[in-house]
């Protein structure tokens, strides 16, 4: 389940710029408490691994789309300080912060933009924020990236999208933007499982290696595969991907509710 979790996940990333965090967050959940961890431990465990996990399909994505030449760089330089401070805050947050309402609130969103990307065109007429408003974007994107287990590219592609970034162009920076994402927040879910009694065997804080080193084999391996697909594949079925994604997203998110 683990390579396949990872081989999905790795597909996801370069495809869509995502982290593929929403694939391997709940099998590794599952996982843990097949083990007799409790529930409270088993996700943040869950959390932290898959963010680390990230970072690896997010180089190998990278790599690619780099390759293409779609990665929006000046972008990226933007919003990097933004998405550390951002993904810091929120592995401070895991903690302390009832999830009720940002998962709800969370879900709400995914459905309106699925719904806005399926039926709105290709071409976007809206300017992208300056500097400020990108950097407070991105901070909100890390925030709620380290709180999820994600690599922010759910919220980014969509909203570079709205703001007239052509959609291969979107998920290659929102790709890269998953980066330091990834390494921020992973280092704050080590930083505070590094006291934490009765981890697993293997956990360095709440990142699990032998977990990690399972998704991570296959993820190298599918995340230059996804890439590829997406310069291939039409903008707007790509767009019409993304949203069927965002939407299959908030449904499984659902049901964690009822």
């Amino acid at each position: 389940m683990l390579l396949i979790s990872g081989a999905v996940a790795g597909i996801l990333a370069g495809l869509l710029g995502i982290g593929g965090g929403i694939v391997i967050v709940p099998i590794v959940t599952l996982l843990f408490e097949s083990h007799q961890i409790p529930q409270e431990m088993a996700i943040k465990m869950a959390l932290g691994t898959s963010l680390a996990t990230i970072i690896v399909t997010a180089i190998s994505s990278i790599y690619t789309h780099h390759r293409k030449g779609a990665v929006v760089w000046h972008l990226f330089r933007i919003m990097v300080p933004g998405v550390l401070i951002g993904s810091l805050l929120g592995a401070w947050l895991a903690d302390l912060l009832p999830g009720d309402l940002l998962y709800t609130a969370f879900i709400l969103f995914l459905f309106a933009v699925s719904v806005q990307m399926a039926l709105s065109r290709v071409s976007a007429h809206h300017d992208l924020p300056g500097r400020f408003g990108l950097s407070s974007v991105a901070t909100v994107v890390g925030v709620v990236s380290a709180l999820m287990g994600i690599g922010g590219g759910s919220l980014n592609v969509p909203f570079l999208s709205f703001c007239g970034v052509p959609i291969k162009r979107a998920i290659a920076t929102a790709a890269a933007i998953g980066l330091p994402i990834s390494v921020s927040a992973t280092f704050g879910y080590i930083v505070g499982g590094l006291n934490e009694s009765g981890l697993p065997s293997g956990s360095l804080g709440y990142v699990n290696l032998p977990v990690f080193g399972g998704v991570v084999v296959a993820s190298l391996l599918f995340a230059p595969l996804g890439a590829t697909l997406a310069h291939k594949l039409p903008d707007q079925l790509l767009r019409r991907l993304f949203a069927v994604f965002l939407f299959a997203m908030a449904c499984r998110m659902c049901i964690n509710i009822f």
